[in-house]
């Protein structure tokens, strides 16, 4: 069995559920499990004995779309194509990941499927949760291939042609329920459990005002039934409430779900920027999590503070929606935003941000064998360069971390014991080839005329 020595001026442990770091340490590796955390330096296959290396348990992203945001990037900032400010879910996403995915080969498709996965890799996550088109099942191939630890969740749609008019009002079109639940059970007999377990799938109706009750039942059946995590968009606009309202009684989008049953433990509700503070108080009774992606929302001059849904009770978790997907970036957004929303210096500090895309994550996914560097865990390890003139000099590893610390400063990413990232690089593939591929294929959706529209409307 190969074994690996990962030495860490700080490691991120536990002790008593509460998060400790120990000072000088050794991370001992066998296979995919943690063998040991040691001050002696152990025999192992492979050694990395570099000082100044913060060991962190794999970081956890359990909200990224790789394809949405390779389609809107550089695009959408200042403004751009944002109607009246408004979202551009319904002028942009929606429609043209539907038509980029039309209009793409598999091996088009595949090539921008690496290029996200590499981008989270880098970023310092061993998991990510991917919600994304059901035509688009590369992100499978992609995630297996590349070695990330991947929960796929294939969109279902009670209609998959909404979109935004000239008025930006959205209009929804079509009846695909029963078709997206059909694909979804293929692609959960095909995937789930490749990768040697490393490919999960999570159940994922699109959002409260693209779902209407009799799929979001089912999806709520389905996955209870196999037991996995819900993960879907709520109240992520203003439009998104006032749709749910004028079709539901009156009711939020929180309510909406409640009434529907969704609103439990294994929800995970992204965004839930609209929510009132009834809402959130009633995700917090019923258990659900919020999935906090604080910068996509700052650029178009939205608050979307982690401390308003932590300190509502809720549990809450850190993704990246895929806006550059840099989790330790996400993480100091989460902070700084927070503290300019709460007027506040002292919420979203950093074990909490920390703490939310590791112990908490996995205890959302249930995966107790993750998110914490203890023996017998996974061997799933994000470590931190931290010698960075930026990062000195040095007093706490966490408040470095979150307060400083950003893509640039990942040094390696392991999953299941096996090293991805090393020196900041992926080292199983050729990164310049993999930027080069996906660039062409997001090129042919730029020049679509329906893209100049979306863009420049």
């Amino acid at each position: 069995m190969s074994t690996i020595a990962i030495f860490g001026s700080y490691v991120l442990s536990r002790r008593d559920g509460v998060q400790e770091v120990l000072r000088d340490h050794w991370v001992l590796l066998e296979g995919k499990r943690i063998a040991a955390v040691t001050r002696e330096r152990p025999s192992a296959t492979e050694v990395f004995d570099k000082p100044g290396r913060f060991v962190l348990p794999g970081l956890m992203n359990l909200h990224n779309h790789c394809f949405s945001e390779a389609v809107a990037r550089t695009h959408t900032e200042d403004g751009n194509g944002r109607r009246n400010n408004q979202s551009i879910v319904y002028t942009v996403l929606l429609p043209l990941t539907k038509r980029g995915a039309d209009l793409l080969s598999p091996s088009e498709r595949l090539a921008i499927a690496r290029l996200g996965i590499l981008q989270l890799l880098k970023g310092g996550a061993t998991t990510v949760m991917e919600p994304f088109r059901n035509t688009i099942p590369e992100m499978f191939d992609a995630a297996e291939e590349m070695g990330i630890r991947f929960y796929g969740a294939p969109y279902l749609f009670s209609t998959s042609d909404a979109k935004a008019g000239p008025d930006g009002v959205v209009h929804y079109a079509g009846d695909d329920g029963q078709a997206d639940m059909d694909t979804w059970n293929a692609l959960y007999d095909r995937w789930n459990g490749r990768g040697d377990g490393r490919i999960s799938l999570a159940m994922s109706p699109h959002a409260t005002d693209t779902c209407g009750p009799d799929l979001l039942r089912a999806c709520a059946a389905r996955a209870r039934e196999l037991d996995i995590p819900i993960t879907t968009h709520l109240a992520q606009s203003q439009a998104e409430v006032a749709t749910i309202g004028s079709r539901h009684g009156g009711r939020t989008p929180a309510e909406y779900l409640d009434w529907l049953g969704l609103l439990a433990p294994d929800l995970m509700a992204a965004h839930c920027i609209a929510s009132t503070d009834g809402d959130l108080k009633l995700m917090a009774a019923k258990g659900a999590t919020v999935l906090n992606c604080p910068r996509v929302f700052a650029r178009s001059g939205v608050t979307a503070a982690f401390s308003r849904f932590a300190e509502h009770g809720v549990r809450t978790v850190v993704g990246t929606d895929g806006y550059n997907m840099d989790l330790l970036g996400e993480l100091n957004a989460a902070s700084m935003i927070s503290k300019i929303a709460s007027a506040r210096a002292d919420v979203a500090n950093a074990p909490d941000l920390i703490e939310s895309v590791t112990a908490t994550a996995a205890a959302v996914i249930k995966r107790p064998d993750l998110g914490t560097i203890t023996p017998g865990a996974t061997a799933d390890l994000t470590v931190v360069d931290l010698t960075h003139p930026h990062l000195q000099p040095l007093f706490d590893p966490r408040r470095g971390l979150v307060a400083l610390g950003n893509r640039a400063n990942i040094d390696q990413v392991i999953v299941d014991g096996r090293v991805l990232i090393d020196a900041g690089r992926y080292i199983h593939g050729d990164e310049a080839a993999m930027i080069s591929a996906a660039s062409a294929a997001i090129g042919k959706i730029w020049d679509l005329p329906e893209a100049q529209a979306a863009f420049n409307g």
